[in-house]
C-alpha cells in the first residue's frame, strides 16, 4: 500500500511539473516601445496563453544594461532625469510592473554591480525588484533553475 502510495504521489509530482514552462528574461533594452511591446504586453500574452492551455508559465526577468531606468522610482537624482518621454510614462509603466509581480508572479531581479556603477541606490529601485550581485549570476542561477534563456533587446 504504501508503495502505491509513493508511486501516485511521485506520478502527481511529475504531471503538475509537465505543465509548468518556466522562462527567464535578460533584460537590457531600453527603447521604451520595445520595453512595453515585449515586457509589459508580452509577458501577459505568454502567460495568458499558457493558462489557456492549463498549463503555468513562471516568468523571471534579470535586469541590467539600458533596462534599469524602468525599474528607478525616482529619476531625478539618476543619469535618466532628462529623459522626458520615460519621466511622463514612469507612473504607467510602475503600475504594469507592480501588476505583473503582484497579480502574475512575475520576478525581477536587477544587476547590483550596475546599479553601483550608475550610482544608483538599492532604495530607489522599486520594492518588488531584488537585486543580485552580478546579471550573469541572475541568469546562471534562473538557468539552473530551469529557467529557458530569452533574450529581450
Amino acid at each position: 500500500m504504501k508503495k502505491w502510495l509513493l508511486l501516485l504521489s511521485l506520478s502527481m509530482l511529475l504531471n503538475a511539473q509537465e505543465g509548468l514552462k518556466k522562462v527567464v528574461f535578460d533584460l537590457t533594452l531600453g527603447d521604451q516601445k520595445a520595453f512595453e511591446r515585449k515586457v509589459l504586453s508580452g509577458i501577459v500574452k505568454n502567460k495568458d496563453y499558457y493558462e489557456g492551455t492549463m498549463q503555468e508559465l513562471d516568468v523571471a526577468v534579470v535586469i541590467h544594461g539600458n533596462a534599469y531606468k524602468f525599474f528607478v522610482k525616482n529619476l531625478s537624482t539618476t543619469p535618466y532625469k532628462k529623459e522626458r518621454e520615460l519621466i511622463s510614462a514612469q507612473e504607467s509603466f510602475e503600475k504594469r510592473l507592480r501588476s505583473l509581480a503582484a497579480h502574475y508572479n512575475v520576478k525581477f531581479y536587477i544587476c547590483q554591480a550596475g546599479l553601483n556603477e550608475l550610482k544608483i541606490p538599492k532604495e530607489n529601485i522599486y520594492d518588488f525588484v531584488t537585486p543580485v550581485a552580478t546579471s550573469t549570476i541572475g541568469l546562471i542561477d534562473r538557468q539552473s533553475e530551469g529557467y529557458v534563456y530569452i533574450p529581450t533587446r
